[in-house]
């Protein structure tokens, strides 16, 4: 009897690894989800980059605005004293260079430049600025005796105001004080080589003991806002400096906010250019004046994709500001988004300093 065969085994060993096939389909999937996850990165960076350029034009123009404001809220302060504007002309000088000989002026001025506009600001630096000492005896603007004491230094900026608007205001540099005894009046010296006493004006009125009279600015401060090109800059006329404030701005604009011809009303009641009766600021129109307002268009750096059809639908319409229409500074003008802002700001110095 033969013993028993054992069972025909037939499972062959497991194979390890992939087929060539396999590896093939594995190669071509993850082919797939690479480009599919390079086309969503270049997506997401670029929309990345569009968002901070868009945020970035935000926080630079709200910087420009909020330096604009800053300045011009405190416009006019020193030259306003006794309920009125004290000089409608001015003689102004750092070092040997005039930079005012006698001419019109006004401590807050829109002037039209081409389409655009420039704003100038001129303020002291000294809040007790808003009163003026008048004169003992008549002065040539190189010494000046005073009725009652001016805490003045050496080296103070100081406003010599005539009797009448209509004469030059003078600024001086204070070189020298001598304090007032019980027989003789306080006073200052503006001696050669003080910041504001080296130009040479065209005529130094005599300021009168009768109405003359002395303001203390202590550092005079001049800010200049302007565009060139599409860069929105500050200048600081007095000592050559400028800022950027901004860049890639279409057009900036300024208005005065006035009162109703009548100067008794005390409202704003419309907005003006600095253009006919308001071209330049005097006597006769600056108690009208009761604030600026100020507006800017900026364009953002990155320019967006067009659609499907070729067609770019960032912006639908050139951008107006003040009911004109600003002309951007590129053709394709529509693949770009644009923003305007607008800030009011109220000129609380010449509505206090004039009387009406």
């Amino acid at each position: 009897m033969c013993a028993d065969r054992p069972p025909f085994r037939t499972v062959r060993a497991r194979q390890r690894g992939l087929s060539m096939i396999e590896l093939m389909v594995g190669l071509v999937v993850a082919l797939i989800v690479g480009l599919a996850a390079t086309s969503s990165a270049v997506m997401f960076n670029a929309s990345q980059r569009q968002g901070i350029g868009v945020g970035g034009v935000a926080v630079n123009v709200n910087t420009a605005m909020s330096a604009v404001k800053n300045d011009a809220a405190t416009a006019g302060l020193g030259f306003f004293g006794d309920a009125r504007f004290l000089c409608s002309r001015l003689n102004l000088s750092v070092g040997n260079t005039v930079h005012v000989d006698g001419t019109a002026f006004a401590p807050v001025t829109v002037t039209r430049v081409g389409t655009q506009d420039r704003l100038d600001v001129m303020q002291s630096s000294r809040v007790e600025s808003g009163a003026n000492v008048l004169l003992a005896t008549s002065s040539n603007g190189t010494v000046a005796n005073l009725k009652s004491f001016l805490p003045a230094v050496v080296g103070d900026a100081v406003l010599l105001s005539p009797e009448t608007p209509a004469d030059p205001c003078t600024v001086r540099s204070v070189t020298a004080v001598t304090a007032a005894t019980v027989d003789t009046p306080q006073q200052i010296a503006f001696g050669n080589g003080g910041l504001h006493n080296d130009g040479g004006f065209t005529a130094i009125p005599s300021y009168s003991d009768s109405g003359g009279g002395v303001t203390l600015l202590g550092q005079l401060r001049w800010q200049r806002y302007r565009l060139v090109g599409t860069d929105f800059l500050l200048e600081r006329p007095l000592d050559g400096t400028s800022a950027v404030l901004a860049r890639n701005v279409m057009a900036f604009r300024a208005q005065y906010g006035v009162s109703s011809a009548v100067l008794t009303s005390k409202t704003l009641e419309n907005w003006v250019d600095a253009t006919g009766a308001f071209a330049a600021l005097d006597v006769n129109n600056i108690p009208r004046v009761r604030a600026v307002r100020i507006g800017v268009v900026v364009r953002s750096p990155q320019r967006e994709k067009a659609n499907n059809a070729g067609v770019c639908e960032a912006s639908l319409a050139k951008p107006v500001l003040f009911g004109a229409t600003v002309e951007p500074d590129v053709a394709d003008w529509a693949c770009y988004r644009f923003r305007t802002a607008v800030l009011v700001i109220p000129l609380r110095n010449l509505v206090l300093g004039i009387k009406t």
